[in-house]
C-alpha cells in the first residue's frame, strides 16, 4: 500500500472485488482488473456505460492542461466502448488556498472541454479542504447510453485478434517530465526534444482513435487505453481481462525519438510508463489494416504489434528472436521518477 500509483492486482482480486455490495443482475459488466467501464443493461436492449477517475490539479503543469487531463483521462476510460461519453458528474475536493480566480480558470477550462467532447455536466460536489496538498483534486465519473451490442468491453477481445497501438508510447509520462523539469530537459537534451516533448502533452486523448477505429464495421471486439504499466502494461491487462494469451513483438512497439531520450533521462523504460493518448484495440484478423488505415486518413498512426492467443499459451514478448513471459510492473516506473527528480532539485 505504501507505493504511488493504482493498487496491486492481488489486493484489488482479493479485498475489493470480493465485496461490492448487493448483486444486481443487470450489471452485466462490473469491476474487473484491467477493465476500463461498468456496464449495466437498460430496457429495450439498451445499456448504460459508466466510468470513474480521479481528476487532476497539478500546479507545475498549470490550470489548463490539470483540467484537461481531469476530463480527457476520463474519456479515454469510456472511449474504449467505442462511444463518447455524454454526461459527467464531478466531485472536487480542492486546497482551502486555491483562490477563487483560480477555481473560475480551472473550471472554465473543466467546461469547455467537456463542451468540446458534447459532455453535459450534470451534477457533484465542490469543496475545499484543508491540509489538501495532493495533485488529486477529487474525482469524476463519466455516463454514456447506448445500444448494449454495441458497448465495447476489454474483456470481449477474442484469439486470433490482431493487437494494434495507436499513435506512440509514453506520451504523457514523457510530456508530464518536460514540462514538469524545462531546465533539466533542454540543458540535458536540447531545446527541440524540450518544445517536441511539450507539445505531446494535447495528444494524451485517444477518443478520436477509438471513435474512428470502431466506427459502425464490426471489425474491433474490444479496446483498452494506456494509463499506468504503459502500452504493453495495457495488453497484458487486455489479455488477462479478456481470458486470453498474447503474443508480442518488441521490436514493432512505436516508441519516437523523444520519448526513447526523455525516458532514459529520467532513468525509465517507455514501454511501461504512463501512456495515456495511446489506445490498445483487438480485431478480428484480415480487417487489421482496415482500421489502420482509417486511423492514418485522419493523421492518426497506428501500428500492428502482435496478436491474442489462446490463454494457455501465456503472454509472451518476442525480442531479440527470444520469446519470454511478458513482464508486467505492480508499480509504474514513472511515479518513482518523477519524485526523485523532484527530491534531487532537478527543475
Amino acid at each position: 500500500m505504501e507505493d504511488a500509483g493504482k493498487i496491486h492486482q492481488s489486493f484489488f482480486e482479493e479485498v475489493i472485488l470480493q465485496q461490492c455490495g448487493f448483486t444486481r443482475k443487470e450489471v452485466s459488466t462490473g469491476p474487473g482488473f484491467g477493465i476500463d467501464v461498468s456496464v449495466v443493461d437498460l430496457p429495450n436492449d439498451m445499456a448504460m456505460a459508466l466510468t470513474s477517475d480521479p481528476l487532476s490539479l497539478i500546479p507545475s503543469l498549470g490550470l489548463q492542461e490539470s483540467a484537461w487531463l481531469s476530463v480527457h483521462l476520463m474519456a479515454n476510460d469510456m472511449a474504449t466502448t467505442g462511444h463518447a461519453p455524454m454526461y459527467g458528474q464531478f466531485v472536487l475536493n480542492l486546497p482551502a488556498h486555491f483562490s477563487s480566480s483560480d477555481f473560475k480558470i480551472y473550471w472554465n477550462h473543466i467546461h469547455q472541454f467537456c463542451k468540446d467532447i458534447k459532455l453535459s455536466i450534470t451534477g457533484g460536489h465542490t469543496g475545499f479542504i484543508e491540509g489538501q496538498n495532493s495533485t488529486i483534486a477529487g474525482g469524476g465519473t463519466f455516463i454514456t447510453i447506448a445500444p448494449k451490442e454495441k458497448i465495447l468491453v476489454s474483456k470481449n477481445a477474442q484469439p486470433g485478434n490482431v493487437i494494434l497501438v495507436t499513435k506512440q508510447s509514453a506520451i504523457t509520462s514523457s510530456a508530464i517530465l518536460a514540462m514538469s523539469f524545462p531546465e533539466t530537459v533542454k540543458n540535458k537534451l536540447g531545446k527541440e526534444i524540450y518544445k517536441h516533448g511539450c507539445s505531446l502533452f494535447y495528444q494524451s486523448s485517444s477518443l478520436k482513435d477509438a471513435l474512428i477505429a470502431a466506427g459502425s464495421f464490426g471489425e474491433v471486439t474490444a479496446m483498452h487505453d494506456v494509463t499506468e504499466g504503459g502500452v504493453l502494461g495495457a495488453i497484458y491487462e487486455m489479455a488477462v481481462a479478456s481470458g486470453n494469451g498474447a503474443v508480442v513483438d518488441d521490436s514493432l512497439l512505436p516508441i519516437g525519438e523523444t520519448q526513447k531520450q526523455i525516458c532514459q533521462l529520467f532513468g525509465i523504460d517507455p514501454r511501461f510508463c504512463v501512456g495515456a493518448g495511446s489506445m490498445v484495440i483487438a480485431v478480428k484478423k484480415g480487417y487489421d489494416i482496415n482500421v489502420i488505415d482509417r486511423l492514418r486518413e485522419e493523421k492518426i498512426d497506428c501500428t500492428a504489434v502482435g496478436e491474442f492467443t489462446s490463454k494457455e499459451n501465456g503472454i509472451k514478448l518476442l525480442k531479440d528472436g527470444d520469446v519470454t513471459n511478458m513482464p508486467y510492473l505492480e508499480k509504474d516506473p514513472y511515479w518513482e521518477a518523477f519524485f526523485n527528480a523532484y527530491k534531487n532539485g532537478w527543475r
